[in-house]
């Protein structure tokens, strides 16, 4: 794999894994979120720790495109506020979906 194609795919994978949690109402887009007796709506708090847990997946994914490319360097803790900001960038649209936006009823005809 070159280096190019190495950004872009992990440019898409945080986009998507960023917009994953906003979107399902399944935990880790894998297991149902059940209340009680039966499923219920995922709340904020577990998003916020989805897009957390894969933003440290997407970036041990990229430390492992690193080191496979070439050298792996070394990073301060401004690296991860600056990536850790850009990650929920990424997440916006997802939350503008969940949160922001009106959902209409069906007019019926």
């Amino acid at each position: 794999m070159n280096q190019t194609l190495a950004v872009w795919l992990l440019i898409a994978l945080a986009l998507v894994s960023a917009n994953l949690p906003f979107l399902t109402e399944r935990v880790f887009a894998v297991l149902p979120w059940k209340q009680g007796d039966g499923a219920a709506v995922k709340p904020f708090w577990m998003r916020l720790i989805e897009v957390l847990v894969f933003y440290l997946i997407v970036g041990a994914l990229g430390f492992t495109f690193e080191s496979t490319l070439g050298n792996r360097f070394a990073q301060t803790w401004e690296f991860y506020a600056i990536t850790l900001s850009l990650y929920l960038v990424l997440a916006y649209p997802g939350f503008v979906y969940r949160y922001l936006f009106k959902r209409h009823p069906r007019l019926r005809a």
